[in-house]
């Protein structure tokens, strides 16, 4: 095997600074903080996400695209928690790679171009109140009626992020009750102001971007060009479950979760040689300093193994195994990064002053770590 080593391309390269300074520019601290409390983007911010033409990174340029990236400008966004990155996957990942990769020429034709301006998201309806990772046997019933469109009953979905904002729910379905497994699932678009589509918010912590819902589908009629790829995959909705979109999907994750530690870490280090205890900085403390520099080592390692995998999806080449490991090894490395921010610096007298909220508060923003607690910390202003 060879091996080459380059710097990345220039045009990423752009892509990095404009979004950088677009995050200096439109995502202070102090409006970081506000979002997080009212627990939603700000439809104003999103417009301006739109106007930098960096939706379109996974839309085919016949299209309205712009060439084609998996990372940076997630990395970029994530450096402000996930109020911009959040709605830039609705559009991008799971609306451009969605309709890229699984679209009938109907859709792409139809819906490329908008998706590429940021006009149209998307949300994901594949878990049910029963059934979570377990997708193949999801009971949302569908059948074909007799003029070829999809009508959607007795169903509901759980976790629905986006439902509440989406223009399209991406839902999965069983479509044939008597059909073999695996061969009787399909994919539809259902917009949630459908007759017979009702959603209620869940409140929970883990995406402060906005909340989630329950959707629930009853009765529910499209028409044939909301099948997603049309006819030709009805009852194949696994091969586009397993397909490239979920290894792009899991570089998506994973290109959200390096952000958010990368986030943590650029904070901790900055305020390390700012802040002094005992006459020096206190990154000059011994245990402080290997503290840093550990997380770091293992934060470069992930980023590696990341773009690794990148390239692997840009060129087209099967990559389970490659995008399956920074999805396994990322989330770990954030939690040790929030540990860093959030414990390591603690005896010191550290309050990480008014950048707390720009990370911390926003941490468990990453599907990544659902599941692991939220910092509740009192910051005391005499620390």
């Amino acid at each position: 095997m060879t091996w080459s080593f380059t710097d990345e391309p220039d045009h990423i390269r752009l892509l990095r600074d404009a979004v950088c300074e677009f995050v200096a520019r439109y995502m202070p601290d102090q409006s970081v903080r506000e979002w997080d409390r009212a627990h939603h983007f700000p439809p104003d911010l999103w417009q301006k996400v739109a106007e930098l033409g960096i939706c379109g990174l996974t839309v085919e340029e016949s299209y309205g695209g712009q060439g084609r990236d998996l990372v940076a400008a997630i990395e970029e966004l994530r450096q402000a928690g996930s109020f911009a990155a959040g709605p830039f996957i609705h559009a991008a990942f799971y609306g451009g790679v969605n309709i890229s990769e699984n679209g009938s020429p109907e859709q792409k034709e139809e819906l490329q171009p908008s998706i590429a301006r940021g006009e149209l998201l998307f949300a994901y309806g594949g878990p049910e109140p029963a059934i979570g990772g377990d997708r193949a046997s999801g009971k949302t019933k569908a059948r074909l009626r007799d003029d070829g469109g999809p009508a959607v009953s007795n169903g509901a979905k759980r976790w629905c992020t986006g439902a509440d904002f989406a223009d399209y729910i991406i839902c999965l379905v069983n479509s044939d009750a008597d059909g073999k497994r695996y061969r009787n699932l399909s994919f539809v678009l259902v917009p949630p102001g459908a007759d017979g589509v009702t959603m209620t918010p869940i409140e929970h912590s883990h995406l402060r971007y906005t909340a989630s819902s329950d959707v629930t589908f009853g009765d529910v009629n499209g028409p044939a060009s909301a099948i997603l790829g049309g006819s030709e995959l009805w009852n194949r909705g696994w091969d586009v479950l397993a397909g490239e979109a979920l290894e792009v999907e899991k570089l998506e994750i994973s290109a959200c979760t390096l952000g958010f530690a990368r986030a943590c870490v650029e904070e901790a280090w900055r305020y390390a040689e700012e802040r002094e205890q005992f006459g020096v900085a206190i990154g000059q403390h011994q245990a402080v300093r290997h503290a840093l520099v550990d997380v770091k080592t293992k934060l470069s390692a992930c980023r590696h193994m990341l773009h690794h995998a990148a390239w692997f999806a840009n060129e087209r080449r099967p990559c389970s195994v490659e995008s399956s490991m920074p999805s396994c090894s990322l989330p770990r490395m954030a939690w040790r990064s929030r540990s860093l921010v959030n414990g390591c610096l603690a005896p010191t007298g550290c309050p990480m002053h008014s950048t707390w909220s720009a990370t911390c508060a926003t941490c468990s923003a990453c599907p990544s770590l659902a599941g692991l607690p939220t910092c509740n910390a009192t910051i005391s202003p005499t620390a």
